[in-house]
């Protein structure tokens, strides 16, 4: 059955970027989705995070100008990593008629993680975008696994996530393909 897709773009703000593990390279991936999924015709969502702080209209708050929402695109406000959490995604999701959400943003395992597995619970199919999600970076020492390792693990355990009725994949950008 043919899918009709939404690129997700996930907290990708200045603040979160500046604690970021390869935040250029995260934004150049995202930005290059973003342009062949609004060329498809495919709708892109921002997620912008009101929580951690973070106070509406500062710099901080702001959606990194590579991927900042243009006109007529939707963008969701959160306070929690849970996207779907007292939001107006899904009403978003559902109104564009997607089926499948293609997520990508910051961070691995705390939005991104949380927002993919509510999506799967919101009846929607999910591609996670290997390369097109990130997370801090941590000092040297620290008794969390390295940003290569969490990203990697999580990847991974997408891979073999089951979910009843639900199509889930990792793909890499270069693999996605964007269906309206």
């Amino acid at each position: 059955m043919p899918h009709t897709s939404a690129l997700l773009v996930i907290d990708m703000q200045n603040d979160p970027m500046g604690i970021a593990h390869r935040p250029v390279e995260t934004i150049a991936v995202i930005a290059g989705l973003r342009e062949r999924a609004k060329a498809a015709g495919v709708p892109v969502v921002t997620v912008q995070d009101h929580g951690s702080g973070m106070e509406a209209g500062t710099e901080g708050w702001q959606v990194v100008t590579q991927l900042a929402p243009t006109a007529g695109e939707s963008v969701v406000h959160k306070t929690s990593p849970d996207s779907f959490l007292d939001t107006d995604l899904d009403r978003t999701l559902r109104e564009l008629g997607v089926t499948e959400v293609v997520v990508t943003g910051f961070a691995t395992e705390i939005c991104v993680d949380t927002t993919a597995r509510r999506a799967l619970g919101h009846g929607y199919d999910l591609v996670l975008v290997a390369d097109g999600h990130t997370t801090s970076v941590r000092p040297d020492g620290s008794p969390y696994a390295s940003p290569d390792a969490s990203i990697a693990h999580h990847n991974e355990i997408f891979r073999h996530l089951r979910f009843p009725g639900r199509h889930v994949r990792v793909l890499p950008a270069s693999g996605v393909e964007f269906r309206v």
